[in-house]
């Protein structure tokens, strides 16, 4: 059956609130890990992960880094108008050149309380560096179907990114129904974070810690990292019967070319991606390198893009090496130290992987895009693997523990 056709209320369970982690644990590598290979279940915590993966495989993690991107204006009156910062706007390559703007940038936002912006209105909002006080203001550009295009202006020399930081809140997820508190900051962050663009976190990654890095070192297992900015949409409830009608939340990509040559170097290695974020990356770059091949000219001009449905509709189906090596003379011939494209790629159960034989992931939420993606890996087992999480008290959702699924 092509995925098209799925229907999500075959990707459901039941989540009580009591299973939902609304706070990390102390340390992160005291996390409880679920192993599932050949259709049998292990347990463990994440300190000891290296124990359960095979030296000289490669490990992918995402290093994007989470931004405060709500922002809390409040109005003469008292009320409180939320601007969420979803992505730049289309004028800017990407997100790193927005998030170096300084001065004024301009941002897709949801906006709480719209109704009590009039127009014309501009909100500010007082925050500090240090000892020096300045302001952050807002104006409404553009109302969009779905989400406000938002004029955001700043005193000060330094770059939206820390704007951010210094004015903005946590981004936690609709699910953790608390307000962020201070801890979170530094929580709701991967230890390797380095690029700021994301509002949500690469959540698998949140339980490795500099330990367990090590040891993952100490059994030759290599590691690399891709960037790829989460964003709100990876929470997008699909609402509609068949995924056909589902639009797949788009997220920007950037993968250095010396993370291409290394997977090419690796390439009979097995390969296992750190959170549904990495694997969407790599899965991608196959699909974008195998386009190259049918066309050399492909991406033109523009920001190379991979639609929700394009991976099932190749009839040209290259060797996995071969689509990284078009990717690889790509960016050699355009100059490019770097690959940045927008991915809007869909795995779901009929998807067949090009590149990760394993995934370290979160337990994710009912009826959700993840589900369908962990259902791809495993298929059917789903349901065996989240019964047994359930029924043995795991703590689910971004907080929550984990698992490493072998394909």
């Amino acid at each position: 059956m092509h995925p098209k056709h799925l229907s999500i209320k075959d990707f459901t369970y039941s989540l009580p609130d009591e299973k939902i982690a609304f706070h990390p644990l102390e340390n992160r590598h005291d996390a409880r890990l679920l192993v599932f290979k050949n259709r049998h279940i292990q347990t463990d915590i994440y300190r000891n992960i290296a124990e359960y993966i095979p030296a000289e495989t490669v490990m992918i993690f995402n290093n994007t880094r989470v931004v405060e991107a709500r922002l809390l204006f409040k109005k003469d009156t008292g009320s409180i108008i939320e601007v969420f910062c979803l992505q730049p706007h289309e004028m800017y390559p990407d997100i790193t050149t927005a998030m170096n703007q300084t001065s004024r940038v301009q941002w897709l936002c949801l906006v709480g309380g719209a109704s009590k912006w009039k127009n014309g209105q501009i909100l500010h909002l007082p925050f500090t560096t240090g000892t020096t006080s300045y302001t952050l203001e807002a104006q409404l550009v553009e109302k969009r179907n779905d989400s406000f295009v938002i004029e955001l202006t700043w005193n000060g020399s330094f770059s939206f990114a820390e704007v951010l930081h210094h004015a903005g809140h946590v981004p936690l997820p609709p699910y953790i129904k608390r307000e962020d508190e201070t801890a979170d900051k530094n929580r709701y962050q991967t230890v390797f974070a380095r690029y700021d663009g994301s509002v949500a976190a690469p959540t698998a990654g949140l339980h490795f810690t500099p330990e367990v890095l090590a040891s993952l070192e100490q059994k030759s297992i290599d590691t690399g990292f891709v960037t790829l900015h989460v964003g709100a949409g990876t929470f997008k409830p699909v609402k509609a019967d068949t995924m056909q009608e589902h639009d797949m939340h788009s997220e920007f990509i950037e993968v250095e070319k010396e993370l291409i040559e290394q997977l090419i170097n690796y390439d009979s290695n097995p390969l296992v991606a750190v959170g549904t974020t990495s694997l969407r990356t790599l899965e991608s770059l196959y699909w974008l390198g195998a386009r190259l091949i049918a066309n050399p000219r492909a991406f033109g001009n523009e920001l190379p893009f991979l639609s929700q449905w394009e991976a099932y509709e190749h009839t040209n189906i290259p060797e996995k090496t071969d689509a990284l090596k078009a990717l690889q003379v790509y960016l050699s011939e355009t100059g490019s130290s770097r690959l940045i494209a927008k991915t809007q790629i869909i795995i779901a159960p009929g998807y067949t992987f090009k590149m990760v034989d394993g995934l370290v992931t979160n337990f994710h939420q009912p009826s959700s895009t993840l589900l369908l993606l962990v259902a791809a890996l495993i298929g059917e087992n789903w349901k065996k693997v989240y019964d047994y999480a359930l029924q043995n008290d795991f703590r689910f959702l971004s907080y929550g523990d984990g698992s490493l699924l072998w394909r």
